[in-house]
């Protein structure tokens, strides 16, 4: 039996298709084979693709863009008191580098997580702290929004999840380092030995004070006025309580009757601090600093003081564990980018640019 002319038809049309389909994929590279190509990560052809989009890394086949980049060296400058706009263009550079290089480590934090929620669950009160530490860092939370906002955070909603990512994977960078960074008595008693004058307490002093600012105001007028208080105070019409209570301008001491506390000198403004660890206890004079004029009394003084392993054990041993802690994160991330069961990375260096 012979076939019908349109079986005859329709096997020559799918032969001229399969024909095609087998040259586009393995001879002429045509349309079909870019597509699939396109759609694996680690084809020329999708990271071509990637670069085109903005992409500088991509994770597994999800991409960091460069606006990523940018928002993250942005933060890292500000957490810095620093600015892009005042670096060269090689600072730059390093700066966005350094920022990708943290996204990527993020990002592969974020993958090895994706199946181990439950093992570093995080929980409501650890995200409500850590919203309250990020609002710390604004004036208003109108400033926080807007600030989260460039960031491409819209909603509380968003915000929380960022966050208790973030803690996830603190928690598992803890982990991996708990024994790596565990330090023995022994070693922390070594250490003390050798390095024991670093916490030792250095000269304090503690005293009291009334404050005028000249922010807006005369320095004479300022000075005048203290002056005349000094005077009413050693002549004993005024108490020094009703002084505090009747001029000073320092709202954080004058509760506590101007009393300062106990303080260091490195811990002062040099303006401030040299005069007043120059005096002795119990005297009274008028300092000038560059924020306004002080009537100062110093109370009392402590000269410096030796300290034993007992007192200073915890300190050691937390300067310690941050010591290795710093040594040992690198090492863990470099461990998760050169696992070879670790997501695929590609970094586009190339598209990091410098102005």
């Amino acid at each position: 039996m012979q076939p019908s002319k349109k079986f005859t038809l329709r096997v020559a049309i799918y032969s001229i298709g399969l024909l095609y389909l087998a040259g586009d994929l393995f001879l002429f590279h045509g349309p079909v084979h870019q597509r699939i190509q396109r759609s694996r990560p680690d084809s020329p052809e999708a990271q071509s693709a990637a670069r085109e989009r903005g992409v500088v890394a991509t994770i597994g086949g999800r991409p960091i863009y460069l606006s990523q980049v940018e928002r993250a060296t942005i933060e890292s400058l500000w957490l810095r008191g620093k600015r892009l706009e005042d670096l060269t263009p090689e600072q730059r550079r390093t700066e966005r580098l350094a920022a990708l290089n943290e996204l990527v480590d993020h990002g592969l934090l974020r993958e090895e997580l994706q199946y181990r929620q439950e093992e570093y669950a995080v929980s409501d009160e650890e995200i409500d702290a850590a919203v309250k530490r990020l609002a710390s860092r604004f004036a208003n939370r109108e400033e926080m929004k807007t600030e989260l906002a460039a960031e491409g955070i819209d909603s509380e909603q968003e915000l929380r999840f960022r966050l208790a990512a973030r803690l996830q994977q603190e928690k598992y960078i803890e982990d991996q380092l708990a024994e790596h960074i565990a330090v023995t008595e022994e070693e922390a008693r070594s250490w003390f030995e050798k390095h024991h004058r670093r916490f030792d307490f250095p000269p304090r002093v503690r005293a009291r004070h009334v404050f005028l600012a000249t922010l807006n105001r005369e320095s004479d007028e300022a000075e005048a006025t203290l002056r005349k208080a000094l005077d009413e105070w050693n002549a004993g019409s005024r108490s020094f309580d009703q002084l505090v209570a009747d001029l000073s301008e320092d709202t954080r001491s004058k509760a506590s009757g101007g009393d300062l506390g106990w303080m260091t000198e490195s811990r002062l403004p040099a303006d401030f601090g040299e005069p007043l660890f120059a005096m002795s206890q119990g005297e009274r004079r008028l300092l000038r600093t560059k924020i306004g004029w002080h009537l100062v009394e110093v109370t009392d003084t402590r000269p410096a003081e030796a300290r034993t392993f007992e007192d200073a054990r915890d300190e050691v041993v937390a300067a310690l564990e941050s010591a290795r802690r710093i040594e040992m994160v690198p090492q863990l991330r470099k461990a998760l980018r050169e696992d070879p069961d670790a997501i695929t990375v590609h970094v586009f260096t190339d598209m990091i640019p410098s102005e």
